[in-house]
């Protein structure tokens, strides 16, 4: 039995390596691993722009308490609102005094000494805008400028709606255009901009649009709409006296009596006296020159329409028709002067006739019958 006792000893020595596992495992089991952490309720995330905005670069702490106030901003437009505004140049003549008295509840009181329009506000439902998804109303009130001259500025209608409106002033109207003038606006608000505007494309930014500001984009949107008008008025004018030139260059004479030269006269006269005296183009607003934000409104328009450039662009046109009306005038007066020759060298002659056949008759050398 000795001999075997060897080999039984290294076999239980080989067998406490795989024995030795067993006291490792109990004393993992002995400390278990803590439970995982409750699950808490969802918060919101925060904005996507924030995390566009964490960089890989490290912050401060500043930086980080900061965050809020420095890198998220809100959309620049989230409260923007746009207000259409449509300018009608439709008669030549506006009785304001009668269109005052059949709509004096809707009337509002001048703020200015300037007569040559009149201010109305009418109640109606605001029309839907939507601004960013969300569905905002523009304003409680429609508004509607008239001016003397002709010219219509609407704020806030429908389209459905103008017609309605604009039959309110042509029953007060006279000298009816057959096709009106049409032009395109739009205000938007913006309670958080900075300054007291901006411009854009078509469109002005104002922080508020109260009726002086009202009245001011009326003024300039009124003019030049009517500039529109005279100088199609004197274009036709200048085409019609191309003709004339062309024609006075092939043939050397032209075909116009007096009477239609001294229309073509008093036509050039009164269209340039409408845009100076009726339209007032080189009168100062008394709105504009009370306060310095309607002052930068007025000036802003005035510059986006072109309205001095365009009133030079239209004298230069008056120009060439005064100088084309006075050069023909003079062609006139020397066939008529010419006439005038012809007619007393005629009666001159018949004098003379009239002298020798009394020479004759005294000297008896023609027997009387």
């Amino acid at each position: 039995m000795g001999r075997w006792r060897l080999p039984s000893l290294l076999l239980i020595r080989l067998k406490k390596p795989s024995s030795s596992s067993s006291p490792s495992r109990s004393l993992i089991e002995s400390f278990p691993l803590p439970p995982p952490p409750p699950r808490l309720p969802c918060s919101p995330c925060p904005p996507l722009g924030f995390f566009r905005r964490l960089s890989s670069f490290p912050r401060t702490a500043a930086d980080y308490t900061n965050l809020e106030e420095s890198d998220y901003e809100e959309p620049e437009s989230s409260n923007e609102v746009s207000i259409p505004v449509k300018a009608y140049f439709l008669c030549t003549s506006v009785d304001l005094r009668r269109l005052q008295a059949e709509n004096i509840r809707n009337v509002l009181p001048h703020t200015s000494r300037s007569s040559n329009y009149v201010a109305l506000k009418y109640s109606a439902f605001p029309s839907p805008v939507t601004v960013h998804g969300a569905c905002h109303k523009t304003s409680q009130y429609s508004y509607m400028v008239v001016c003397q001259y002709g010219s219509v500025i609407l704020f806030n209608i429908d389209d459905d709606d103008i017609e309605t409106y604009l039959t309110i002033v042509k029953r007060h109207a006279t000298g009816l255009l057959p096709q009106m003038w049409k032009d395109d606006y739009a205000v938007k608000e913006k309670p958080e901009l900075v300054g007291e505007m901006e411009g854009g494309p078509d469109y002005i930014l104002l922080k508020n649009l109260d009726t002086d500001g009202i009245r001011i984009i009326s003024s300039v949107l009124g003019q030049s709409i009517a500039l529109d008008y005279f100088v199609s008025q004197i274009d036709s004018m200048v085409e019609e006296f191309a003709y004339i030139n062309r024609k006075l260059e092939s043939s050397g004479t032209f075909t116009m009596d007096r009477e239609k030269l001294l229309q073509l006269v008093g036509k050039a006269n009164s269209n340039l006296a409408d845009v100076i005296l009726k339209v007032g183009l080189f009168e100062r607003s008394e709105i504009a020159w009370s306060e310095a934000k309607y002052a930068q409104i007025y000036e802003y328009l005035r510059e986006e329409y072109e309205v001095t450039q365009r009133f030079g662009n239209l004298n230069f046109k008056l120009k060439f028709v005064q100088h084309n009306i006075h050069f023909l005038h003079e062609v006139l007066q020397n066939k008529k002067s010419n006439l005038l020759e012809w007619c007393i060298i005629f009666l001159l002659s018949v004098e003379n006739l009239v002298s020798i056949y009394e020479i004759l008759r005294e000297s008896n050398q023609i027997p009387l019958s």
